[in-house]
């Protein structure tokens, strides 16, 4: 029992360390999180922040120091054990079976005692007024949106009796009214008593949800700050070490023309379900069209018909006027198109884990030489230009690319395209898992190109930065345009509602 004059801590973290190699991840970290607080991790790729939250859910175990849960020391070998002293972590990408019901996944791999689904049902209710959850016990998992397979996760882990919460980006694929509401469910949990670790890169949402911010930076807790006492500027300083400028410059260009017409685009999936549904929409060379949209609306589909990728159900896209339906992803190479596309498996396109980076850059100019012998010495130049000009992080230019972190693999794929100048450039995520210095460095890169006539469609996750970097912004819900929308004139909320199904009128500025 803790006596009143003491810290009502829910975690302690002492002395932590952790080596991978040669690598520290985490180097003597102490650190606390009250009950009834808020706090936000802050750091960039390779800061530590994942390695220190994968020890609290059992998944590493620390090299040295020492955790303590409500002031027991403990030790958190297994993800059980941390389940066990009542700590749930929200992953990024959730951990539901589809098929399966809200109930049965949130009672899924609990233990006791058989309770008749009835018994089940009022528990989870009663659980989900507590915090404020609205959920449908009974709803299947494939019926429900992003927001609602979040609150199931967050259900899952209440009904195992955690009072200590850990979410991994969390917003990441959520509308602003469904972040919004997410808010609301962590300040009643809050109110609660529980207590809330939050990772996110979005440094306007650590200033609205947390009490106290954490940053670390290449291993090492830099700093704790009560939110209230600081600004996103002197949150990036202290995550990268010197100050950062956080404008995402628009730049204006004249004489734009259409270079890229979609008609009535339909796609099917896998499932023979539309994947996209008549979609129209014009880009001009010149001008950067954002894309938004929550997961599964149909990014993907979209960047792999135009770039030949995949079967076209119907429709037309036309580039400089000529349909480029049915022409080999060479050919549409040939016309100027590239595709910068980053999956969750970032080796999934476009690059060969294998290969070293001159390979993988050799992989869009081999067949420009002539020849029977290839000739690496200008992609090697390349790729060590690539290296500086992006902040690459590699031994050499020929380590296997597989060998890199995601982020460092990203930069490869997107300089590889942007090398190649393209006349249409679509890029998909390019900075999912970047740090803000990658990041603005990539928004740059492709400001650079638009400053050069290339067309850009950029499709991304945050709408603060479409806001910002975009001209246009266009809205997929379910395969469908619920929208274009000049960007200078359109709010967050408008695009909320539109990502959530609204329909709006299509502004496409035709000349």
């Amino acid at each position: 029992m803790l006596k009143s004059d003491e810290p009502n801590y829910a975690i302690e973290l002492k002395n932590i360390s952790k080596v991978f190699g040669s690598v520290v991840a985490n180097d003597d970290i102490n650190l606390n999180i009250k009950y009834g607080e808020i706090l936000a991790l802050l750091g960039e790729n390779g800061s530590g922040k994942t390695t220190l939250m994968n020890m609290l859910s059992g998944i590493y175990f620390p090299d040295a120091g020492t955790i303590s849960i409500a002031g027991k020391e403990v030790t958190i070998a297994f993800p059980n054990d941390a389940i066990d002293c009542g700590i749930g972590m929200i992953h990024q990408h959730f951990k539901l079976v589809d098929v399966f019901n809200a109930m049965d996944n949130i009672v899924l791999g609990t233990k006791g005692k058989y309770e008749k689904p009835k018994t089940l049902k009022e528990k989870i209710l009663n659980i989900s007024n507590k915090f404020g959850l609205e959920i449908e016990p009974e709803k299947k998992i494939y019926n429900m949106s992003v927001s609602e397979k979040q609150t199931v996760e967050i259900m899952k882990v209440l009904y195992r009796g955690a009072q200590i919460l850990i979410l991994d980006e969390p917003t990441a694929v959520l509308t602003p009214q469904e972040t919004e509401k997410l808010f609301k469910i962590l300040r009643r949990m809050k109110e609660q008593g529980s207590a809330i670790i939050i990772i996110t890169h979005k440094l306007h949402e650590v200033l609205e949800i947390s009490d106290r911010v954490a940053i670390l930076r290449k291993g090492k807790l830099i700093d704790t700050v009560e939110t209230s006492k600081t600004n996103e500027n002197e949150l990036t300083e202290l995550m990268v070490g010197r100050p950062v400028s956080l404008k995402i410059e628009r730049p204006e260009t004249k004489n734009r023309k259409t270079i890229l017409n979609v008609v009535d685009l339909s796609v099917e999936s896998d499932d023979s379900t539309l994947a996209l549904s008549n979609v129209n929409f014009k880009l001009k060379r010149g001008e950067i069209l954002g894309v938004a949209g929550i997961a599964g609306s149909g990014q993907k589909e979209l960047c792999e018909a135009i770039a030949g990728l995949m079967e076209i159900k119907s429709g037309a896209v036309l580039c400089n006027k000529e349909n480029i339906i049915g022409k080999t992803p060479d050919q549409i190479i040939n016309l100027g198109i590239s595709m910068s596309f980053v999956p969750e498996d970032r080796l999934g396109m476009g690059l060969v884990g294998s290969m070293g980076m001159v390979e993988n850059v050799m992989l869009k100019s081999y067949k420009k030489n002539k020849g029977l012998f290839v000739d690496k010495k200008p992609s090697r130049r390349l790729c060590e230009e690539l290296v500086k000009k992006l902040d690459i992080v590699t031994q050499n230019v020929d380590m296997p690319v597989r060998m890199m972190s995601g982020g460092n693999v990203q930069k490869v794929l997107l300089g590889r395209e942007i090398e190649s100048n393209p006349n249409v450039l679509i890029t998909a995520y390019p900075v999912r898992g970047l740090d803000i210095n990658s990041s603005y460095l990539i928004y740059d890169l492709l400001n650079e190109q638009k400053k050069k006539g290339v067309a850009i469609l950029f499709i991304g996750e945050d709408l603060d930065v479409l806001l910002e970097l975009s001209d246009r912004i266009m809205v997929l819900c379910h395969g469908e345009v619920k929208g274009i929308v000049n960007a200078k004139e359109t709010t967050k909320e408008e695009i909320g509602l539109m990502m959530a199904g609204k329909n709006l009128k299509v502004d496409e500025q035709d000349e």
